[in-house]
């Protein structure tokens, strides 16, 4: 996890776990000891799990303590339906109780370990979780994403002045949402906080962003979002977005400003910016300028300095990720058919196809509403109709 910054863990991550540990484990997983006074009776270690990495079905004679730090888990005891794991959870073991935890399939994990009863407690490992066993375990509950419920019951006023509203809109987020189109965490978390930039929802980007980074979504693939969205919504409104993202990346530990990724200079932002749209649009777009009037072929130009040439040159985020998030943020601002249209376009000579953008567009749905969610689709199926 070494080049995974963006796993927001408070502890350290410690080291790959040594060999007498690592043999009881699927996958990779971590060991950072936090405490050294054995007078003190409370040996507490930090525990790392990469996405889909678990430990074997084991027992201790003294008991355990799991306190989830980061990331997504799941905790399983023999003969029960498995318990899925966020930061601020506590597991209690009971002595002789067999179980195993470990990682979701798209999140980084941690915990803290707290041995108990330490002179004596004694691990017996059993047989490993194989794959049939941890997808029936983690299979049966919803498709893991940037948000274990919805951004409404992630609102501690709205639960407790409106615990209808909440319990209606998370079961429509966290159940009905997630059948209608299959995302990948890092997709979908970037798409959610595309819209709810383009919504002007500091609060509900806020919420979405800390989902987004303990799932994994790095700080730098953040803020490319965030810059992204410039050329879009304007500056006016993305400067606020880019200090409520640096407020919450500060307080997920990570130090700021973040390495630049700009690619361009003065001299070759527009030659490179219109390289990248021919590469996208094809060769009519190298030829916009010449289509409109001479008043306004500046126009042109600025689109291709900037909107591409500044932007989405950068390195962090591919054309197939940036052509997704363009897609989100126009259908989830209303009123830019035309564009969205031709970003559809983009979309699909990168390889986005339509189902990828039919699964953005139900994730979006519960953020954006009916009416512009409608809408997107009815450019969809002009350009990509369904039996393209």
């Amino acid at each position: 996890m070494n080049d995974h910054s963006s796993f927001s863990r408070i502890f350290p991550q410690g080291d790959p776990l040594p060999e007498r540990f690592a043999r009881y484990f699927i996958g990779q997983a971590y060991l950072a000891p936090l405490t050294a006074d054995v007078a003190l009776g409370v040996p507490v270690s930090h525990v790392t799990f990469e996405p889909s990495c678990r430990n074997n079905w084991h027992s201790h004679t003294g008991g355990q303590l799991l306190i989830c730090t980061a990331g997504r888990g799941y905790y399983q005891e023999q003969g029960r339906p498995a318990r899925a794991l966020r930061p601020g959870d506590v597991v209690e073991i009971a002595p002789g109780v067999v179980h195993w935890h470990g990682a979701a399939p798209d999140s980084w994990f941690s915990h803290l370990a707290v041995e108990c009863n330490p002179a004596t407690n004694v691990n017996t490992w059993l047989g490993a979780v194989d794959d049939a066993q941890y997808a029936a375990a983690v299979g049966s509950l919803p498709p893991a994403g940037p948000v274990a419920e919805s951004p409404f019951a992630a609102d501690d006023t709205l639960r407790r002045t409106d615990p209808e509203l909440v319990a209606i809109c998370d079961a429509f987020v966290t159940d009905e949402v997630p059948r209608c189109g299959a995302l990948d965490a890092r997709r979908r978390a970037m798409v959610l906080l595309a819209a709810c930039i383009a919504g002007r929802s500091e609060g509900m980007f806020r919420r979405q962003l800390d989902a987004a980074l303990d799932c994994g979504l790095a700080p730098v693939e953040v803020r490319e979002v965030v810059y992204h969205a410039v050329p879009y919504v304007g500056m006016t409104a993305a400067v606020d977005f880019v200090r409520v993202a640096g407020e919450v990346l500060e307080a997920h530990g990570v130090a700021l400003p973040l390495p630049d990724q700009s690619t361009v200079s003065s001299d070759d932002r527009l030659a490179r910016g219109r390289a990248l749209q021919v590469a996208i649009f094809g060769e009519a777009i190298g030829r916009m300028g010449e289509t409109l009037p001479a008043d306004r072929r500046y126009i042109a130009d600025l689109l291709s300095a900037n909107c591409f040439g500044d932007w989405q040159t950068r390195p962090v985020l591919d054309a197939p990720s940036r052509e997704l998030l363009t897609f989100a943020l126009l259908a989830s601002m209303g009123g830019c058919e035309a564009q969205l249209k031709g970003h559809i376009r983009g979309n699909a000579a990168v390889g986005n196809d339509r189902a990828t953008l039919l699964a953005v567009l139900a994730h979006l749905l519960p953020l954006i509403g009916y009416p512009r969610t409608l809408n997107a689709m009815a450019c969809l199926d002009e350009v990509l109709p369904a039996d393209c």
